[in-house]
């Protein structure tokens, strides 16, 4: 068993790593006001950003999908990491020895985690593999890159490297770095040999560093320099913890701040093409490692482009039929983007990297800009596989490309297209039909997404669930949001549920704004449950009155679950609803105990009534309740004219 790290060890790793600046290696953030930042939520897909996070408060919250915590929490959610580890990598990053109360100073590499230990492995490979291109076996591999117009600066811009020929090369140089031979097979650095030992996987070949949006090396690509070398031109890391090929990104970690300062991703096919782009001024470019382009990446670069209508993806393609193809696949996943997408086809069939060395960085960057929209290419193209000069060839254009028009999801631009098709067609005269066709489509496309499709609508069938549930909070989700654990409901056109849930949020962002009144608040005084569970929350991690620095951890510790957690990182990230909190906190606590008050003067006129109507009644009872409704009163009065001086 691992050694507990000490508590103010965890402390001093959470106050010295600013979650915005974690989160923000993820995720574009931009002002949300009131101090806080948004971003689209990581953990689930959706259109405009609900995820919110609080640098002065050290966490984070999706009103979309309900996660929510502070760095560590987030590290761990993200990364897949245990709270060990996740403080481990951040202890790393911020230069903090860790304590553990059991093993001293440091941990052992048994305690260390072992995604921890992976990427230690890959980033110590990186440097063998970076200093082996400067020996004399690695010739062939310089030369490789000098003709195709990389320089040493290049090379070490991009941490390439050189994997030898022999058999175990990196595993004994890594062996004596202290890691294991499972260690090495499990991080897909070596293969098992038929003897049972650890062999490197990568031998004779340039080595390219796959590295994750942090920076962090999880994988390499290997490329073949020799004719003798019987495998694959190209040959990845294997699926390992760390490597997903499917949500890894080649240069995202480089692309990163361009992408989302621009607004615009490039991709392209290759690590050299990737080179290529850089070098030539286009420092957006990314490229898949050994795979299509899919959804995983679609949701990493969506997070980086806010995914607005003002970003834009350009992919890059051949000009070969390969390409084209290529192109229009990228098509099927157009719709996922709120960016607009767009066609940089390359001439002569020449790749960036060829096209660089061939008419220099100019050319490439004249490419990039001189894109064409993905619907115009997908139409063009589609058209361009019918004859169009027949009656026949253009009914089969028609039906094969009107689907394509009829899922573009802005109307003005669909209707667009549904011009520019008929253009293309030959119904220039008849364009009204062409347009007819495509709206019918798009509305059955719609209704099908509704549920509530007609018989002759193509699609699959109704979504069983409905489209309009409401959540736990009264409000009905977007579609794009996943069902997620939801507390009990609560009305936020309720008056009194809104004050509550203001003033909650000032007790746990400005505690001392609301101390010591607050902390005599009962929970009878909060109406929703899921509030009252917060207010005991509250009262169990000592009150508002006890607030510190690690107030708000202590309370989010102290929520008995995690619906209650939830609910209090909500709150806690949430702006109030008033741009003066000094004034704010005297208002939302007369307006708590003003409605308490109404609530039970009500009450007690209830109880009035029924003793009344009951007839000999005693005296004294009846006297006891005129007395209560009479000191509520009384109350009442002195909260309405001396507000928080009354409480």
């Amino acid at each position: 068993m691992a050694g507990r790290i000490r508590d103010d060890d965890v402390k001093a790793v959470r106050d010295a790593v600013p979650i915005d600046a974690v989160v923000s290696e993820y995720l574009q953030l931009k002002p949300a006001g009131g101090g806080n930042l948004k971003g689209l939520c990581p953990f689930h897909d959706e259109k405009s950003p609900s995820f919110q996070v609080s640098p002065t408060k050290g966490l984070y919250h999706c009103f979309g999908c309900g996660e929510g915590g502070d760095t560590l929490a987030f590290v761990m959610k993200l990364d897949h990491l245990t709270f060990t580890e996740a403080v481990e990598r951040l202890a790393g990053r911020s230069g903090i020895t860790l304590r553990y109360e059991e093993g001293g100073h440091g941990a052992t590499r048994q305690q260390q985690g072992e995604r921890i230990r992976l990427v230690e492995a890959h980033r110590t490979a990186a440097l063998f593999y970076t200093e082996q291109l400067g020996s004399a076996e690695a010739e062939i591999g310089r030369r490789f890159l000098a003709e195709r117009g990389f320089e040493q600066t290049a090379a070490e811009h991009f941490g390439v490297g050189y994997a030898p020929g022999g058999w175990d090369h990196l595993v004994r140089y890594l062996r004596g770095k202290g890691f294991s031979d499972r260690e090495l097979i499990v991080a897909g650095l070596a293969s098992e040999s038929r003897r049972g030992g650890a062999i490197d996987r990568f031998r004779g070949r340039l080595i390219w560093p796959i590295r994750d949006i942090t920076g962090e090396v999880i994988g390499f690509g290997a490329r073949k320099l020799r004719e003798d070398d019987q495998g694959p031109k190209y040959l990845n890391t294997s699926e390992t913890p760390l490597y997903k090929k499917s949500q890894v990104l080649y240069g995202i970690d480089l692309a990163k701040k361009e992408i989302a300062r621009t607004g615009r991703a490039v991709v392209v096919e290759g690590y050299t093409d990737v080179m290529a782009c850089h070098l030539a001024g286009v420092t957006a470019a990314i490229a898949t490692c050994g795979t299509a382009f899919g959804g995983e990446h679609i949701k990493i670069l969506r997070r980086l482009l806010m995914d607005n209508s003002r970003s834009e993806v350009v992919f890059t393609f051949d000009g070969d039929e390969a390409g084209q193809r290529a192109a229009l696949r990228a098509f099927e996943d157009d719709q996922k983007f709120a960016a607009r997408t767009s066609i940089a086809i390359t001439p002569g069939g020449m790749d960036p990297c060829e096209l660089r060395l061939a008419k220099g960085d100019s050319a490439v960057e004249q490419v990039v800009e001189g894109r064409t929209p993905l619907f115009e290419f997908a139409i063009r193209s589609m058209v361009g596989q019918y004859d169009p000069s027949s009656p026949e060839g253009q009914a089969a254009a028609l039906e094969a490309t009107a689907p394509i028009v009829a899922r573009i999801k802005d109307q003005a631009i669909r209707h667009r297209y549904a011009v520019l098709l008929s253009g293309l067609l030959g119904y220039v005269t008849d364009t009204q039909f062409v347009v007819q066709r495509v709206s019918r489509l798009a509305r059955w496309e719609h209704e099908r997404r509704q549920g509530r499709g007609p018989a002759e609508a193509p699609g699959r069938p109704a979504d069983p669930r409905g489209r309009r549930s409401e959540n736990g909070y009264g409000a009905a989700p977007s579609d794009d949001r996943p069902p997620g654990p939801r507390g009990p409901r609560l009305d936020l056109r309720s008056p009194a549920h809104r004050v509550e849930r203001e003033l909650l949020k000032m007790a746990l962002q400005y505690p001392r704004l609301v101390s010591p009144a607050f902390d005599a608040y009962g929970e009878d005084e909060f109406t929703g449950p899921p509030y009252a569970a917060v207010r005991r929350t509250i009262a169990a991690a000592g009150g508002v009155e006890a607030a510190d620095d690690e107030y708000l951890v202590r309370v989010r510790e102290t929520a008995p679950d995690d619906a209650v957690r939830m609910m209090v990182t909500e709150l806690a990230v949430e702006p109030v609803m008033h741009k003066v909190p000094e004034i704010y906190a005297g208002e939302v606590l007369v307006r708590v105990r003003m409605l308490a008050v109404e609530r039970r003067i009500g009450q007690v006129h209830a109880a009035q009534a029924r003793l009344s109507a009951q007839g000999g009644v005693a005296e004294q009872e009846m006297a006891a309740v005129q007395g209560e409704l009479w000191a509520l009163q009384q109350y009442g009065q002195r909260l309405r004219e001396q507000g928080a001086a009354a409480l």
